[in-house]
């Protein structure tokens, strides 16, 4: 940025400010036609108006990047070509070039799908020959002077590729680049820009993208660029780098043992080169073909062994740790071929002996004070995440192989050898069997529970963790074995209870620990009033930890409030009614004394807002607590006004995050209140309304939505005044291309709220909601089965559609059934396309069956013929009569129920 400004400053301010003001107008835009008119000279100044976008002084910057936007909405083709021109010139400044990269990437790729969608068309949509005029400058600058114009150029070039290889439009693009590789006596940095691009293409297109002849050219130029014989270092590392993304297209080549052995070959060789970075790059390399290629690799384990140990044991530690991340990946795959139930190669086990040692030495390299950066990463870290892999791999086995290392070392007086043996015992818990676990636990706890005095704080650290493993895997009061009892609580709960107040480090560990201890006794019957003695102390402890003055730089608040909750939602009602009903007046307290500090500084309103997010959180949880019983109910029904009123303070502080976890609280207010909650929306409105319109912040605008479909369901038919102005917020959500798209699966399932709630009176809002919800049924049909999130949004789309549906069909029901009628033809034919959908989940599932129940039960025998045209739901249906799921069994067996009414046959 201080480059730019002095170049400006030699050129002089004057004429940039001309030039951008020219452009920008007196009047602030030029139309279009006047910018198609300057767009020509424009290609003449955009130099300067890049270096002008760069500049700290905002009133350069501002009206540049005003300049540039303009001229890319009005002259996108010619935008495009200047750009390419820009960055493809070696006269130009170097800043100016980077500046123009960036432009043109952005101009191909955005994080939003829809915006990104909206970006590919533009493109699509362009003069063909333009079009190659920008691909050639492109390529051209793949052998720039400038490497920073290189890799820009390189990154465009493949997010272009993302567009045209699956539209077969650059047919050409992996032979121009391959020609590069074979130019006699090519340049270092012409190889090493297209083995960069070869790797962002691969990374950025779909492993069938490429015909197995293109495959096999990349990666023979790639291997070749990672020969030890290949001068550049630079041009070595981007080679490996570009295997490491082009191994999801080698499945044919790692089904060939040849092609195999050379493509293993050249990448352990690499993986022992001079460079740190090209080392680094080859193990990351491998840790990929262990998770790709798993079934092929038993033929080179032991390199691979000698490779990682060497690297764990002598290697710079970004080395050290992927090495290790190798055999994590191992662990990875032969857990889950285990949890499948299928056959693996057992490489942890076979080389489960000096697989253990070496991870056992790394415990031992731990830093100081690295428990307190959230970021920190190192070859302790790593070999304890193996180790417990390790452990959940074998089981059993990994017992008498760990068990002798902790009792060597708990009692040292080096603090690394304690710490080391603790987190070993905590890190093999999950994996062996309780009987060969539970004598070391029994008698490791009471040795535990003493380390929590430990003179080192890291030791105190580990051993708060190591007890929290233990809770949280053997604490199980309604089984066989627990290792807690009514003989060792008291002392368990005395324990931790006195660690609480060590540093904060230490504190927030053992708010695990108490979570884990209350969890447990969720649900145990008889065993879960053990704990009620113990309750009072446990939450003004976890008050008390919440509050400390020196936790400011820790998670401990977060955390002892966390716990909080879950001693909440675990205890036993209605017994500890009362205890929470303290909690209830004391939490309400904290919440009115914060909202009452004054506030003089930003600092003082961002940690304000942290804290009244957390005491929301624990409202919304007391709330839903002590409503889910007929005798505590009455305790929030009898506080809810000043709830409120605390909840409408709230919103005026105008924090997001608090917004979100006030609104969560309001929802569940609006179920335990029911129609009462009527007298408070003449106030609520507004924020339910600014929620509905925030799409930046569009996590609270979907809390919202859900907030008014709680809201809908309390009221009933008294939402029906608020609900114009609802529905009309709720369908421009809908028809906006800004919102994010998480938030409208929400908004088809609170139509189904809302129509439930307002019965007949719904039919006003029919015809709109309907459209919204057919576009969306059809759109469901043309998205891509190949994108795991396009997936899982279309299965949530599905889902509210049919929750829409059945909510409007009940709502209806027995008064204006007959306005669905025009519409069942359309519902009919979407349930034959989920039915028909391999990739829907259950959630899906159930609620199609739902809404073809709801559509026999309110439509009758007006959906005969229908059923006799779709003949698919009997099929459908009976799927899941017998499935294992009960839910589903229950509805399937409901919908048979329904669909027997009519005269078509159900069976």
């Amino acid at each position: 940025m201080g480059s730019v400004g002095v170049l400006l400053g030699f050129v002089g301010f004057g004429s940039v400010l001309l030039g951008v003001t020219w452009f920008w107008g007196q009047s602030g835009i030029l139309d279009k036609k006047e910018v198609m008119g300057v767009a020509q000279e424009m290609a003449m100044d955009i130099t300067q108006l890049l270096l002008a976008a760069q500049n700290p002084n905002a009133e350069i910057r501002i009206p540049a990047e005003a300049s540039i936007k303009q001229f890319q909405e009005h002259s996108l083709p010619n935008y495009l070509l200047v750009l390419s021109h820009e960055l493809s010139n070696n006269e130009k400044p170097p800043e100016s070039r980077t500046m123009a990269g960036i432009q043109l990437k952005n101009s191909f790729d955005a994080k939003d799908a829809s915006r990104k969608q909206q970006l590919v068309q533009q493109w699509v949509s362009i003069d063909g020959s333009v079009k190659s005029q920008i691909k050639v400058m492109l390529l051209g600058t793949l052998g720039s002077s400038l490497k920073e114009a290189r890799h820009t150029s390189a990154q465009v070039i493949a997010k272009l590729a993302s567009i045209e290889i699956p539209r077969k439009e650059w047919p050409d693009l992996i032979g121009s680049l391959l020609q590069n590789m074979s130019i006699p006596d090519s340049p270092d940095g012409l190889k090493q820009a297209t083995l960069d691009t070869l790797g962002y293409v691969c990374e950025e297109i779909s492993h069938e993208e490429l015909e197995q002849g293109e495959v096999n050219a990349v990666l023979t130029a790639v291997v070749q660029g990672m020969s030890s014989a290949q001068r550049s270092a630079d041009v070595r590392l981007s080679a490996t780098k570009a295997l490491y993304n082009a191994l999801a297209f080698a499945q044919t080549n790692f089904e060939n043992k040849t092609e195999r052995d050379y493509l293993m070959k050249v990448a352990c060789e690499t993986a022992t080169a001079n460079e740190v970075e090209i080392r680094l790059a080859a193990f990351e390399c491998l840790v990929a073909i262990t998770s790709m290629y798993y079934a092929v690799l038993e033929p080179y384990m032991s390199s691979l062994y000698e490779l990682t140990s060497n690297a764990v044991k002598g290697d710079e530690e970004p080395v050290a740790l992927q090495a290790i991340e190798f055999w994590s990946s191992i662990c990875d795959e032969e857990i889950e071929l285990s949890d499948s139930f299928e056959t693996h190669s057992h490489f942890i086990e076979k080389a489960l002996l000096v697989l253990i040692a070496m991870l056992l030495e790394t415990l031992l390299k731990q830093e100081e004070d690295q428990d307190l950066d959230d970021g920190t990463w190192n070859l302790s870290m790593a070999g304890g995440t193996c180790l417990s892999l390790v452990a959940r791999t074998v089981g059993d086995p990994i017992i008498p192989l760990v068990m002798p290392f902790v009792q060597d070392n708990v009692m040292k007086q080096d603090w690394r050898c304690r710490e080391a043996a603790i987190n070993a015992f905590g890190l093999i818990l999950e994996g062996p069997s309780i009987e060969k676990r539970s004598p070391c636990d029994q008698s490791g706890l009471d040795f535990l529970l003493n380390a929590l005095k430990d003179e080192n704080k890291h030791v105190k650290a580990t051993t708060a963790w190591t007890l929290s493993r233990i809770f949280e895997l053997l604490h199980s009061p309604g089984s066989t074995f627990t290792v807690i009892t009514s003989n060792n609580l008291q002392k368990i709960v005395t324990a931790l209870l006195e660690a609480i107040k060590d540093v904060p480090n230490v504190a927030e560990k053992v708010c695990g620990a108490i979570y884990f201890l209350v969890h447990g006794y969720e649900d145990a019957g008889s065993s879960s009033s053990l704990l009620n003695p113990f309750l009072p102390d446990i939450i003004t402890s976890l008050l008390a930890a919440a509050e400390r003055v020196d936790a400011s730089d820790s998670k401990l608040r977060s955390t002892a409030y966390e716990t909080l909750n879950e001693v909440v939602r675990c205890c036993n009602l209605p017994e500890t009614g009362g205890i929470i009903q303290n909690l209830l007046h004391i939490i309400m307290t904290k919440l009115r004394q914060s909202l009452d500090r004054p506030i003089v500084s930003s600092s003082d309103r961002e940690k304000q807002g942290d804290v009244h997010a957390l005491l929301c959180g624990t409202l919304l949880v007391i709330i839903q607590k002590l409503s889910g019983s007929d005798e505590t109910k009455s305790i929030i029904l009898h506080v809810a006004d000043q709830i409120m009123v605390l909840f409408l303070r709230i919103f005026g502080c105008r924090s997001s995050t608090v917004h979100e976890e006030a609104m969560l609280a309001i929802g569940a207010l609006a179920y335990v209140t029911g129609t009462e909650f009527a007298k408070y929306m003449p106030e609520l409105y507004k924020y339910l309304e600014m929620g509905l319109k925030n799409f930046e912040e569009y996590q609270v605008c979907s809390i919202t939505v859900g907030v008014v479909g709680d809201v809908s369901r309390a009221m009933d038919e008294n939402i029906l005044t608020y609900c114009d102005g609802i529905m009309t917020l709720l369908l421009t959500d809908l028809a906006s291309n800004e919102l994010h798209r998480s938030v409208k699966p929400p908004i088809f399932s609170c139509f189904g709220d809302i129509a439930l709630a307002i019965g007949p009176h719904f039919e006003k809002y029919l015809s709109h909601a309907i459209g919204m919800m057919q576009a969306a049924s059809e759109a469901c049909a043309r998205m891509d089965t190949n994108d795991d999130e396009m997936i899982e949004y279309g299965n949530q789309l599905r889902r509210s559609i049919f929750e829409a549906y059945s909510g409007i069909l009940q709502g209806f029901k027995g008064s204006k059934a007959e306005l669905m009628i025009p519409h069942a033809t359309h519902l009919f034919q979407f349930l034959e396309f989920v039915s028909k959908d391999k990739q829907r989940d259950e959630d899906v599932t159930k609620a199609a069956l739902e809404t073809l129940g709801d559509l026999a039960d309110v439509l009758g025998q007006n959906i005969t013929a229908l059923c006799r045209d779709h003949p698919f739901f009997a099929g459908f249906v009976s799927e899941y009569l017998h499935c294992s799921d009960k839910q589903l069994q229950d509805v399937a067996a409901w919908t048979v129920g329904m669909l027997s009414k009519l005269q078509a046959p159900a069976n």
